[in-house]
């Protein structure tokens, strides 16, 4: 009768009982939206999160009689809708006014920073297929539609105030003039700074890379506030970008923020800014 009481009593010394095993922490999100200004963010959200985009540029602001290009020509406006089909992977499609562009788009985070700095910053894949979809006179073949962007985004959340991104990228489109190529290469710097809460000033420059002929496309500056709650986020900035979907932006740009050789954002050779707003809205199911 005692040994088996003796037996249960036995401790297991081949067991630790001291081990506890602790799982990594992530560090927050660096960004409040999945855009920030004219560039993807590493920002990715939950499972089964429904985002809601609604981007609109304004036209120049040295245009006459324009309020500022609220009532210029040459607006543009995209819609877009984007769904997180896992927590490290996002599908979408968006519409844009200009070009009839249709953009069918993706992001997958890579690597994703930790808290206690083990994975020090967080590297994200974001890519898109884009058609033009004006009237077939506007083409030769069908192919002559598509257009291509490819980026990697390495962001990092230093403080609770400030979060930087750094994104290399290159940009394809199937036909170009004869004065250009069909791939070009750039690098994207952005950042944000919170002074409040729910308060942010945002930041977002474009450099591309290659060179053209003719007309190589001037960079993108852009700079702003950005206003966020836990289901929103709302941005508002001056921009020499109009055409919102990326790839766009990079080959075609023309509206010269800096001005020839220096800065002058509003004067001779430059000053080619605009209002945008972007707006966002999450729904979780």
């Amino acid at each position: 009768m005692l040994f088996p009481v003796l037996a249960i009593a036995q401790d297991d010394d081949t067991k630790d009982s001291t081990k506890v095993e602790v799982k990594e922490q992530l560090e927050r999100r660096a960004f409040e939206g999945a855009s920030l200004i004219e560039n993807p963010t590493n920002v990715l959200f939950d499972k089964n999160t429904l985002e809601v985009q609604m981007q609109h540029r304004f036209g120049l602001i040295k245009d006459k009689n324009s309020l500022a290009g609220i009532y210029g020509d040459g607006a543009n406006i995209r819609i877009a809708l984007s769904y997180a089909i896992h927590d490290r992977l996002t599908i979408g499609y968006g519409t844009t006014k200009n070009n009839r562009l249709q953009d069918f788009f993706w992001k997958a985070a890579l690597l994703r920073q930790t808290r206690s700095n083990s994975m020090p910053v967080s590297v994200t894949y974001y890519g898109n297929f884009a058609i033009n979809a004006r009237p077939k006179a506007n083409f030769n073949l069908v192919q002559d539609r598509y257009s291509y962007f490819n980026q990697l985004i390495i962001a990092k959340r230093f403080t609770p105030e400030l979060s930087l991104q750094i994104a290399p990228s290159i940009s394809h489109f199937n036909v170009v003039d004869n004065t250009m190529r069909n791939d070009m290469v750039a690098i994207a710097f952005g950042g944000r700074y919170k002074i409040s809460p729910q308060t942010a000033i945002i930041v977002d420059y474009s450099q591309p890379l290659t060179k053209f002929l003719l007309n190589n496309p001037p960079p993108g500056i852009s700079f702003g506030v950005e206003f966020a709650t836990s289901a929103h986020a709302f941005q508002i900035f001056a921009t020499n970008y109009s055409g919102i979907v990326p790839q766009q932006n990079y080959m075609y740009n023309t509206n010269n923020g800096f001005g020839k050789g220096e800065f002058k954002p509003f004067g001779k050779g430059g000053g080619d800014f605009l209002i945008g707003f972007n707006i966002t809205r999450n729904y979780n199911f």
